[in-house]
């Protein structure tokens, strides 16, 4: 994608929602590290709902590690792999008091450190807790850079890599958000709702999904 055609991209996702924010709940960066850790193979949806109750009570590391494992497999138990995330929260909890005197840091790869936590989550822990311009790769916009031509690659840091390259000011700060937001509720997976579509002029995805036939439609004569 030519570069006035980026600037255009973003700049129309941006006129579309201004301020995109994350639609994970979180109370401060140890429950945003939590709920992204726990939103792994997990809709934003079911990890809100498991986390309703826990982050009115246990909203540092401290309070994480006495509820215990078995206590937070109780309000997660609905999320996937709730097993294997409770022992990870966990753990990552007590390193973060052990060796960050409780506190989330600032710095990615001492975040790449913590259990459970990868290169995506730690991205998005940086851009949302601390304004980092972060491009946090998720199934959304691995598909999204893709099928636009705005960021081909292969593997999703691939992609982080060009999406770091070719998003220029003002745009950085939120691209993530718009980039997941656009892949979440236009450019679906199986069926791209180009129609409706704010940059589909912009995009070098073949064939574009036409609009959905109406009901009223099916129904009229032939001329």
């Amino acid at each position: 994608m030519k570069r006035a055609d980026i600037v255009e991209f973003y700049a129309r996702l941006a006129a579309a929602d201004p301020h995109p924010e994350t639609e994970l709940a979180f109370r401060n960066p140890f429950t945003l590290v939590v709920a992204v850790a726990l939103s792994a193979q997990a809709t934003d949806v079911s990890v809100n709902k498991a986390t309703a109750a826990l982050f009115e009570d246990v909203d540092t590391p401290e309070k994480m590690v006495a509820l215990g494992e078995e206590g937070l497999k109780h309000h997660i138990r609905t999320i996937g792999l709730y097993n294997a995330k409770a022992k990870n929260v966990i753990a990552l909890s007590r390193m973060l008091i052990d060796e960050f005197g409780g506190e989330v840091p600032a710095d990615r790869a001492a975040l790449e450190r913590l259990p459970g936590v990868g290169r995506k989550t730690a991205n998005v822990v940086m851009n949302v807790a601390f304004g980092a311009e972060t491009f946090a790769v998720d199934t959304h916009i691995f598909r999204v850079g893709n099928r636009t031509g705005l960021a081909p690659g292969k593997t999703p840091l691939a992609v982080e890599l060009v999406l770091d390259r070719v998003t220029p000011q003002p745009f950085r700060l939120h691209a993530h958000h718009w980039l997941i937001l656009h892949g979440r509720y236009i450019c679906k997976a199986r069926r791209p709702e180009c129609w409706r579509c704010p940059v589909a002029d912009l995009c070098a995805f073949r064939p574009k999904t036409p609009a959905p036939k109406s009901p009223a439609a099916k129904l009229m004569p032939a001329a």
